[in-house]
């Protein structure tokens, strides 16, 4: 095979991506769901969002034909893509993994993924193109979605109101609060900068119109330092700098203990954090509300996070993990039981089961507010035109490594971007794809 392959033309809102010659799956024909013997065909899986078990649980009870074996493992920045690949070099991956919209290229180019374009045919059709586009590379598709992440602001409505603080629209706006939330307590912040989580500076930079990549005939293009996100880090830069956020690991036990001691009132995440909220902080029940994320002027929102469902390229029960994962990802009865569970506020990719999702979960934390009639207008706001690159997970490794240094006064934001953009460069390079020069 020659060093250099060139990318493949844009598929929808992602840029396809050459695959390897071992990227498995594409020539060979799935099994069929029957097992030897009469038995069920087992399906192993590997997850981790909330509300897996009792989905699997429902699946189980309602199949007889195929049965789940779930193993719950570490998210995947925590250990489970690196569990994941581990066993796909090993040989014995599960049939059926989580990965999610950014991750999803590098496990295509690893080869680790079958292709099941012609067993989801009979789904595409339910989902917006702009979200099937991102498990579609090289014009076949390698994984299916189950949710969208679109961003929104969780704030302390019975704080806010008390001290007379409206909730902001703009990111001017969003300043504005802050400076008044620390004015009217000395330790209190409006919401924190995670400085272990770079999928939220890529939700930023989608909001604002940012495009880390792209492709220019047989080459990537790579921007992560382009001006709406130098716009973002100049931003958050002057907010960690001025002392009006916090500065916190992400979920870690000193970020939960700020919202307990009413020093936290804010949390610029996405849909899913609803469920996540609700679950860590069960005593301030109808103190809580969500806005739609603040904006540069019009609305607009990105996404922050997602799970997609793929096959591994070694699972002999492909037919079967297809059939489980159109059930997880598609069925009025998989969503009632996962947002049934109480942890989860996943948000369908599929609009036509966004009414089940808002039925099944019980939004009393948020005083009744309708948060699913929340969640679809930003869902309808997400920029177009945003696409993962080829190296996301050595892209996001990057970038941990070096927004731990801006707590310390150790680098700035913009430097930050300047680092990533020379380390996914170089990345890109060294896998023996063309890069565009800026």
């Amino acid at each position: 095979m020659e060093r250099k392959r060139a990318a493949a033309g844009i598929s929808g809102m992602l840029a396809g991506i050459t695959l390897l010659a071992a990227c498995g799956g594409g020539g060979s024909e799935p099994t069929a769901p029957a097992a030897e013997g009469g038995k069920p065909a087992e399906v192993t899986f590997w997850g981790w969002a909330k509300g897996t078990q009792e989905v699997v649980d429902a699946f189980n009870k309602s199949h007889k034909d195929i049965q789940i074996r779930f193993e719950e493992i570490p998210s995947g920045n925590a250990g489970g893509y690196a569990k994941f690949s581990n066993a796909v070099k090993a040989g014995n991956a599960p049939d059926v993994m989580s990965i999610e919209y950014p991750q999803l290229p590098d496990f295509v180019n690893q080869g680790a993924l079958q292709d099941i374009t012609a067993d989801v045919a009979d789904v595409k059709g339910k989902y917006p193109a702009s979200v099937f586009s991102l498990v579609e590379l090289g014009g076949r598709t390698w994984s299916v979605p189950m949710d969208a992440a679109p961003q929104v602001f969780f704030y302390r409505k019975d704080l806010f109101e008390k001290n007379k603080i409206e909730v902001p629209k703009t990111w001017d706006d969003f300043k504005a609060a802050a400076e008044k939330v620390k004015k009217a307590s000395d330790k209190a912040r409006i919401a924190t900068f995670f400085p272990d989580d770079p999928s939220v500076i890529a939700a930023l930079a989608w909001q604002a119109g940012g495009k880390w990549f792209g492709t220019e005939g047989d080459a990537w293009k790579v921007a992560i330092n382009d001006e709406a996100t130098r716009k973002v880090a100049d931003y958050w830069q002057g907010l960690v700098k001025d002392d009006l956020v916090k500065v916190q690991p992400s979920f870690s036990q000193e970020w939960n203990a700020a919202f307990e001691d009413d020093t936290l009132w804010g949390y610029v995440g996405a849909n899913w954090g609803a469920g996540v909220m609700k679950g860590n902080h069960a005593g301030q029940s109808g103190k809580w509300a969500i806005a739609p994320i603040p904006n540069w002027g019009t609305p607009a929102s990105g996404m922050l996070g997602g799970t997609t469902f793929g096959v591994a390229k070694n699972s002999k029960n492909a037919k079967a993990a297809v059939e489980v994962i159109k059930w997880l990802t598609g069925s009025p009865e998989a969503w009632t039981a996962r947002l049934s569970s109480g942890t989860s506020s996943g948000f369908p990719a599929i609009a036509d089961l966004v009414p089940v999702a808002a039925k099944s979960f019980d939004a009393s934390f948020y005083g009744g507010q309708d948060i699913y009639a929340l969640f679809t207008e930003s869902y309808g706001t997400i920029q177009p035109g945003w696409t993962w690159g080829p190296s996301m997970v050595q892209t996001l490794t990057a970038f941990k490594d070096a927004l731990g240094k801006v707590s310390t006064g150790g680098t700035t934001l913009p430097e930050v971007l300047e680092t990533v953009q020379t380390a996914t460069v170089n990345e890109i390079k060294g896998r023996g794809l063309n890069v565009a020069q800026p």
